[in-house]
C-alpha cells in the first residue's frame, strides 16, 4: 500500500514538504472512504440475515422479503445514479457523512416497526438515501488520484464492499436470534458514530487544502456547472462503452446480490446451517471476494494485457462452475459450504470491481460519479430478479430454479 501510494504524486508539487503532505492526505483519503463505504453495508446488508427470524416470528413470506430488496435496490440504483450527477458538483465530505445518519436513522425507524407496510417504506427509502455512499467516493478517488493510477487505488479501496457486508452478516448472526431488531439498531448506532469520524477525515479536494490538482490543471467545476447537459451527453450517454458495462453489471449483480441477501435464508432453510454459522459462511464468500478485487487489476494487466472484458469472462465462468458445484453438492457441511462459496466470491468480485474502474475511467474525473452511476443503475435494477424474483421462485418451486437463475446470469454477464 505504501509503495502503491508514493507514486501518487500531483505532477505540479513546489517542494518535498508538499509532496508529503499529498501522500499522507492520499492515505487518509482512502483509508476513510473504505472504512466509511463499509459502513453504508452495515445499514443494507443487514436485512439478510435478519430475514429468516422475521419469517419465522412474523410471518413475513419470501415475496414481501423479496419486494423489500427490490424496492430498495431499485430506488438505490436510481439515487445512485442521480447523486452521481449531484456529487460530481458537492462537497463530498458532508455529502458522504450525512447520507450515512439518514440510512443509519431509517434503519431505527425499521427496527421500530411491525407493519409490513411501515418496514417496506422505510427500507425502500434506505435504499434511496444509500445512493449518497458510492458517488461522493468516486468524486474523491478521481480527484486525489491520477487516471494513471486509478484502477489499483480503485480495486484497493473496493475492498470497501466485502469488509461492510461481511462484518455485519457475521455481527448479525449473533444478534438475530436474540431479537432480529437488534439487526438494526447495532448497526444504525455503529453507523452513526462512523459518519462522525467521516466527516473529521475527510477533504473534499487537494485544492480545497491548498494543494494542486492531481493532473496538475485547474478545476473545472465552473465549466462543468455551465454545461452539465453536455459533459453528460458527451462523456456518459453517447459513449456505447459504458452502456454496455452497465449491461454486464446487471448480471453481474444478479449473481452477487442473490447470494448475499439469500444466502443466509438457503444456508438455513435448505442446508440446515445455524444462522451464526451462515453468518460466517457469507462472510467467507465476501473475504473472498476481497481477494478477487484486489487481484482483478493485476490479472487484468499482467495476464489479460489490460483488456478488461476478457479478464470479466474468466472471472464469470469461475463463478458459473462454483455455484454449480454449491448447488450440486449438498453438503450440511459449513466447511465445504464455505470453502465453494469462497471459490464464487473470488470470482465475481473481479467484474464488480473492474465494471465500476471502467466506467470511471471512460467519463474522466468531470463525470466519473455519474458514469458510475449509470452501470450502477443497472446493477440495482438487477434486484427485481435478485430481490422478489428468486424470493418467488422460492416460495412457488424451489432453491432449484433460483440457482438455475444464477447460472444464466453468469453466462449473461460474460
Amino acid at each position: 500500500m505504501t509503495s502503491l501510494l508514493s507514486e501518487l504524486e500531483p505532477s505540479i508539487v513546489a517542494s518535498s514538504e508538499q509532496r508529503a503532505e499529498f501522500r499522507y492526505w492520499q492515505k487518509r483519503i482512502l483509508a476513510s472512504t473504505i472504512m466509511g463505504y463499509a459502513l453504508f453495508y452495515f445499514v443494507r446488508k443487514n436485512l439478510s440475515v435478519a430475514m429468516p427470524e422475521m419469517e419465522a416470528t412474523m410471518g413475513i413470506d419470501k415475496d414481501q422479503l423479496g419486494l423489500f430488496l427490490t424496492a430498495h435496490g431499485v430506488l438505490y440504483g436510481f439515487s445512485r445514479f442521480a447523486n452521481g450527477i449531484w456529487a460530481d458538483r458537492a462537497n463530498a465530505r458532508w455529502f458522504m457523512a450525512g447520507g450515512l445518519v439518514i440510512c443509519a436513522t431509517f434503519n431505527f425507524l425499521f427496527g421500530m416497526s411491525s407493519s409490513v407496510w411501515a418496514m417496506g417504506l422505510f427500507w425502500a427509502a434506505n435504499g434511496w438515501f444509500q445512493g449518497m455512499g458510492f458517488p461522493p467516493c468516486t468524486r474523491l478517488m478521481t480527484h486525489w488520484f491520477p487516471p494513471a493510477r486509478l484502477a489499483s487505488v480503485m480495486s484497493v479501496w473496493n475492498i470497501s464492499h466485502s469488509l461492510g457486508a461481511g462484518i455485519v452478516v457475521v455481527l448479525c448472526g449473533y444478534l438475530a436470534p436474540i431479537d432480529w431488531r437488534l439487526c438494526f439498531f447495532v448497526p444504525a448506532g455503529i453507523a452513526i458514530a462512523g459518519a462522525g469520524l467521516l466527516a473529521a477525515m475527510l477533504r473534499d479536494t487537494p485544492e480545497s487544502l491548498g494543494l494542486p490538482p492531481v493532473e496538475g490543471t485547474e478545476d473545472s467545476s465552473h465549466e462543468q456547472d455551465t454545461a452539465v447537459g453536455a459533459t453528460l451527453r458527451r462523456l456518459v450517454f453517447s459513449n456505447p462503452y459504458i452502456w454496455l458495462l452497465g449491461f454486464a453489471n446487471f448480471f453481474v449483480y444478479v449473481v452477487r446480490y442473490g447470494i448475499l441477501d439469500w444466502g443466509p435464508t438457503f444456508l438455513k432453510q435448505a442446508r440446515g446451517v445455524e444462522l451464526s454459522q451462515a453468518g460466517w459462511t457469507v462472510a467467507a464468500f465476501e473475504a473472498a471476494g476481497i481477494l478477487g478485487m484486489i487481484s482483478s487489476g493485476w490479472i487484468t494487466d499482467r495476464v489479460f494485457g489490460g483488456r478488461g472484458a476478457r479478464a470479466c469472462l474468466f472471472y464469470m465462468v469461475g463463478c458459473g462452475a462454483a455455484l454449480t458445484v454449491f448447488w450440486l453438492n449438498p453438503s450440511g457441511s459449513q466447511l465445504i459450504n464455505a470453502g465453494v462459496l469462497c471459490v464464487a466470491g473470488f470470482f465475481i468480485y473481479g467484474p464488480q470491481c473492474l465494471i465500476g474502474i471502467a466506467a470511471a475511467n471512460l467519463a474522466t474525473k468531470r463525470a466519473a460519479a455519474a458514469a458510475a452511476g449509470l452501470t450502477g443503475l443497472f446493477g440495482y435494477a438487477s434486484t427485481t430478479v435478485s430481490g422478489f424474483g428468486v424470493g418467488w421462485l422460492v416460495e412457488n418451486y424451489s432453491w432449484d430454479l433460483a440457482f438455475l437463475l444464477f447460472g444464466l446470469s453468469t453466462v449473461a454477464g460474460s
